[in-house]
């Protein structure tokens, strides 16, 4: 879709806006995020989403639209898998309820720049080179069969592991919070606070998030504007789901088995479209292999909605049965105490 540079600019200078009214409507008073607020402001993100879909469907066309829901849905279910790591983030460092969503605005900020560097580096490579394809595609099929057959629930996350880590070596660092601030002035030097520490580990785990979500988005559209737009608005919204879902994330079961389906179908559809473009001299004389099937994105649409709905009804049944055999099981009986010792008579 022929973007120009203008609407670039719109583009971005309207997510900064939202941002900045996040900040200022949420942050000026720190406080914990209450389930209805955070539906409402779901509901807004999501509204912005969908008014910029009905936008490019508007101007540019059904296909572009799809492409861009699709991609939308795919980040956004993907995310979903990411806030356990989140979780384990926040009670790594005991961040207090009251700041745990400026942690998670500044982090997911954060990601948003690295992201749009890795979407630009990206959209030139698939235009410049057709093999980036069978990489992007392999990606997938790995992380799909890791996400289906690898059991990740003994892992832990380690709090202090890589840029963190880092970070710690090279800067002082508070033991305790200081409200909102990131740094401190102490003893004449500037320390940074745990506050300052988990933005980064929040960005820096939301980055390697990006390598399985950045060549998913690629296998549906490489079109670099809707693949930046479908990032942002999943982002944008990530922060809100967190609190919204909180424990019911433990309850979809089957989501990473979802996911898993997602990942292999778009590594596959990957597949098929670098057999398409290709110039590999080993594969086919390196001529394009035409006769194969190219998927398009009202089927990638089509698949992704029902799979994300499956998983997800057959988890919330899967759970609700659990629930209803565990209050089923008898409860254990008290085991018997120590036998009273006989009075004896003689001692009244």
């Amino acid at each position: 879709m022929p973007v120009p540079a203008w609407l670039w600019v719109a583009t971005i200078a309207a997510l900064l806006g939202l941002i900045v009214i996040d900040l200022i409507v949420v942050n000026r008073r720190p406080h914990k995020v209450t389930i209805a607020e955070a539906t409402r402001w779901i509901a807004f993100y999501v509204g912005c989403a969908v008014a910029f879909g009905a936008g490019v469907w508007i101007f540019g066309g059904g296909e572009y639209a799809a492409a861009y829901f699709t991609g939308y849905i795919t980040e956004y279910s993907l995310s979903v898998d990411n806030l356990f790591i989140f979780m384990m983030i926040m009670a790594s460092f005991a961040v207090p309820a009251i700041h745990q969503h400026r942690v998670l605005l500044i982090g997911i900020m954060m990601a948003l720049v690295m992201r749009g560097i890795f979407i630009g580096v990206g959209a030139q490579a698939v235009q410049r080179f057709s093999w980036v394809f069978w990489i992007f595609g392999g990606i997938l099929i790995y992380t799909a069969w890791k996400f289906a057959f690898n059991n990740n629930e003994d892992e832990e996350y380690d709090p202090n592991g890589g840029v963190v880590r880092l970070v710690r070596k090279l800067f002082p660092v508070t033991d305790e919070y200081h409200g909102s601030r990131l740094t401190i002035k102490r003893d004449g030097r500037r320390w940074l606070t745990p506050m300052f520490i988990v933005m980064i580990a929040i960005g820096g785990a939301d980055l390697v998030f990006a390598v399985d979500s950045i060549p998913a988005i690629f296998g549906i559209t490489q079109d670099a504007y809707l693949v930046f737009a479908a990032n942002a608005f999943a982002l944008m919204g990530l922060r809100q789901l967190y609190f919204l879902l909180g424990g019911l994330v433990e309850k979809l079961v089957y989501l990473t088995y979802g996911l898993a389906v997602i990942l292999g179908f778009i590594g596959v559809k990957l597949v098929l479209h670098a057999l398409h473009e290709n110039e590999l001299p080993f594969i086919n004389g390196g001529e394009h292999v035409t006769w194969v099937p190219e998927i398009n994105n009202w089927v990638s649409l089509a698949v992704i909605v029902a799979v994300l709905s499956v998983t997800t009804v057959a988890s919330l049944i899967k759970s609700r049965r659990d629930t209803s055999r565990g209050s089923e099981l008898p409860e254990p009986e008290p085991k018997p105490g120590p036998e009273p010792e006989p009075v004896d008579p003689a001692r009244n």
